[in-house]
């Protein structure tokens, strides 16, 4: 190039160059001469004189020929460099923009559109053009009809019940699995549980009021309460408004005594179970529960099923599958009541406050029962007297999977799931959700087989059986493969009575998905109203009105037993609660009273559908780690003003508030990580991934055993290891220190602090990248 230059600058070549080799000390260089003459030094070609330039052709012609032709190449090559950069650049960003969630360009195409580092060739991608995110989303949606939803409640009219085991579930369970087969999805399959319930005896039971040597029957419902002690107990009544512990206290502190009392309490705001534990921890012998007009409108003369375990799965085999239970010791879970619990009916309860001649209920305990009474005089010699005579059944319960196996990474799983049975016609409790489900089972399989779609993880699509007894069938399910679940089902969305009314919305969900649910509520239409969507309708502050999960809900134990992200979302009206759930008048006639029902179900069936197709469609799995480090920041900030009380123990919360810390900077490492990696290194984001899946499964207590404390997650689990047990612990040293236990202190303290610090190290990811001092 250097003669080239001077050819076309200088006349002639130069017959040597230097090479700069050594600098003096005076700064200059010196320099090695080389001779590069073209001629041979031994007197040029064979046959030609040594010396004869003059006959000879220019060669400064044919140089300048030679190296025009060099200095194109290098231009040629230096043009295809830039292109080819500004190509790569282009689309790099677009992946970039797109991931971020926006949704207001083409994100990331359903496979990979770039070879792995170990590949010689671009990937070639067989059939129609890969989706992108927005025509993804819309072909879904376009794809949704009503039509099928009015179809498969159809299959509800005119049934009475659909209990666990018996012959209308096991056909239901027959009519999915021949649904799930003619959607061609990938595999299908059931699963065999068998399991113990209890179940009605050979007569209803009885509830009578003991007066003057004589008994009067008050009620004999059909329904009953499963897990109920088959006993016959009498006692005094005494009611405690709706059974939370707060009400329990504040009678108890007027100097009522409980003790072989029979209460009653009505339904709402926490599970039947939960109010049977306050009852039984304050020494009742039995309970009795109502739905109040106030908060079920039409419901007089209704009474309510219900089931009493304080726990979900099948009892008798406690952190056990129930895939043969016979092999088990007799074991039974520490959620059973030792109490006698039946549902009666409002106007029964009404009857039984006019033989009440006591007290008068507080104002703000009174319901839509006329002449409501706290308890007797103590002159009184009334008595209730309450007869179970609920017996054990064994009975065979089958849970149903569809799948669409993902293309990249089919062992990793979104399960998307519905509650199938019910004790009465179910239209609502387990109709609805069954509707969406084959309804999302339909169109995503379509799109797989018609439209090109091609999802990076599977989905799984699961019809849960003995759902009304605890979630049994989901619980059984995550028991028998609790070793692989967790490492491949990186979310769980349940579709449960998700249309229970119009005006509101109720959303319960891992935080790990509120910024994917945000953004597709601000993609998903309201349809109750011309224009709008569903975020235009919970508005910017929506986290604070997401309702905790409960033990009656199916997602539950995928969270807080398996420790899987979850979410449940759908519709009710806040002030009325759907009257009809979990009754014999759940029917189809009744669940269409609901305005805009199938205009609803499809709005919830699109909240899942889009949530289920981001997390199997992008490359990087849109679960926000980082929103448990604020999770963490919240709880810090409830527990500093209690830093002096536990100091004064000769305690201190530092080590608590350090492990915050740590978990913190892991995910500032974590997102760095992201940030700097090439997504489109299958392997490199392979790992990404499996360390932000495993971000839930971590708050998962590892010092307690699964049999004994099966709910071990800290934030949303059950048992003095939480966060919220602690922070109960916490107030109490202000309000009753002589209370607390410090070694219990001591305890909850260490279990808390070290699962934090443990998945603040698994978050890191590489042992030598973990510290563990606090």
């Amino acid at each position: 190039l250097h003669d080239c230059l001077s050819t076309q600058f200088g006349g002639e070549p130069m017959s040597y160059t230097r090479f700069s080799m050594a600098r003096q000390t005076d700064g200059d260089n010196s320099h090695v001469e080389m001779k590069l003459s073209a001629d041979d030094e031994e007197g040029g070609e064979i046959g030609r004189p040594e010396h004869l330039h003059v006959g000879r052709p220019s060669p400064w012609r044919s140089g300048k020929k030679f190296c025009f032709l060099v200095m194109a190449a290098v231009l040629l090559l230096f043009i295809g460099f830039l292109i080819g950069y500004l190509s790569y650049r282009g689309r790099m960003q677009k992946v970039v923009r797109c991931l971020d969630g926006s949704g207001k360009c083409e994100t990331t195409p359903t496979t990979s559109y770039l070879a792995d580092d170990d590949q010689t060739e671009e990937e070639e991608v067989p059939g129609p053009p890969v989706l992108y995110w927005p025509k993804l989303k819309a072909l879904f949606s376009n794809k949704l009809t009503s039509r099928h939803f009015e179809d498969s409640l159809r299959q509800r009219a005119n049934k009475y019940s659909f209990e666990a085991g018996r012959s209308e579930d096991e056909s239901t369970a027959s009519y999915i699995h021949d649904q799930f087969t003619g959607f061609h999805l990938n595999e299908v399959w059931y699963d065999e549980h068998y399991i113990k319930l209890q179940v009605k005896g050979s007569s209803n039971n009885r509830v009578s009021i003991l007066e003057d040597d004589a008994e009067a029957e008050l009620e004999s419902p059909d329904a009953y309460v499963a897990y109920s002690k088959s006993d016959t107990v009498v006692g005094k009544p005494v009611y405690v408004n709706y059974g939370v512990k707060a009400d329990f206290q504040k009678i108890q502190k007027q100097g009522v005594s409980l003790i072989e009392t029979i209460v009653i309490f009505r339904a709402g705001k926490i599970t039947l179970a939960e109010k049977v534990a306050n009852a039984q921890e304050a020494g009742a012998v039995g309970a009795l529960m109502y739905l109040d007009p106030d908060d079920y409108r039409n419901t007089d003369d209704l009474v309510p099923f219900g089931h009493a375990h304080l726990g979900t799965g099948d009892p008798f085999t406690p952190g056990f599958p129930s895939f043969n239970h016979t092999q088990f010791p007799p074991l039974v879970s520490s959620g059973l009541p030792r109490i006698a619990v039946q549902t009666i009916s409002s106007q029964a309860v009404g009857k039984l406050f006019s033989k009440m001649d006591g007290d008068e209920c507080l104002q703000m305990w009174k319901g839509g029962v006329l002449g409501c009474k706290v308890m007797l005089s103590s002159t009184s010699k009334m008595r209730v007297k309450l007869s179970v005579n609920n017996v054990m059944a064994d009975r065979k319960i089958l849970n149903i999977f569809g799948a669409i196996k993902g293309f990249e990474e089919p062992d990793r799983y979104v399960v998307i799931g519905a509650q199938r049975d019910s004790w009465g016609p179910g239209a609502a409790k387990a109709g609805v959700g069954t509707a969406m489900l084959l309804e999302l089972a339909r169109v995503i399989s379509d799109m797989v087989k018609n439209d090109g779609y091609k999802p990076r993880r599977s989905i799984i699509f699961a019809s849960w059986s003995a759902g009304e007894y605890g979630a049994v069938g989901a619980t059984e399910w995550l028991e028998g493969y609790s070793a692989t679940l967790h490492a491949k089902v990186f979310t769980y969305i349940n579709l449960d009575a998700a249309v229970l009314g119009v005006s509101h919305m109720k959303i319960s969900a891992s935080p790990l998905l509120y910024t994917l649910l945000e953004r597709t509520m601000k993609g998903v239409k309201d349809p109750t109203k011309d224009s709008g969507t569903l975020y235009d309708r919970v508005g910017s502050d929506w986290v604070k009105t997401v309702v905790p999960l409960g033990l009656d809900n199916a997602a539950f134990p995928f969270l807080a037993y398996s420790g899987i992200p979850v979410v449940s979302f759908g519709f009710y009206d806040k002030d009325k609660d759907y009257p009809f759930l979990g009754t014999s008048r759940d029917t189809v006639e009744n669940l269409r009273t609901t305005d805009k029902l199938y205009d609803l179900m499809r709005a919830a069936a699109e909240v899942a559908g889009q949530i289920a197709l981001r997390l199997t469609h992008d490359h990087e799995l849109f679960l926000d780690f980082e929103r448990y480090g604020e999770e963490l920041l919240a709880f810090q900030k409830k527990f500093l003003p209690y830093s002096r009380d536990v100091k004064a123990l000769g305690l201190t919360l530092n080590w608590l508030f350090f492990a915050r810390g740590d978990f913190q900077r892991a995910t500032d490492a974590l997102r760095r990580d992201i940030a700097q990696t090439d997504r489109e290194n299958r392997i490199v984001r392979r790992a990404l991934n499996d360390r932000i899946m495993k971000v839930e499964y971590d708050f998962l207590s590892p010092y307690l055993s699964p049999k004994d404390a099966p709910f071990r997650h800290i934030f949303f689990g059950r048992g003095s290891h939480t966060l919220q047990s602690l922070l109960e612990t916490l107030q109490l040293l202000n309000t009753s220190p002589d209370s607390v236990d410090v070694n219990m202190l001591k305890e909850q303290l260490a279990l808390v602090t070290w699962t934090i610090k443990g998945a603040a190290n698994a978050l890191v990811g590489d042992i030598w990248d973990t510290d563990n001092e606090l």
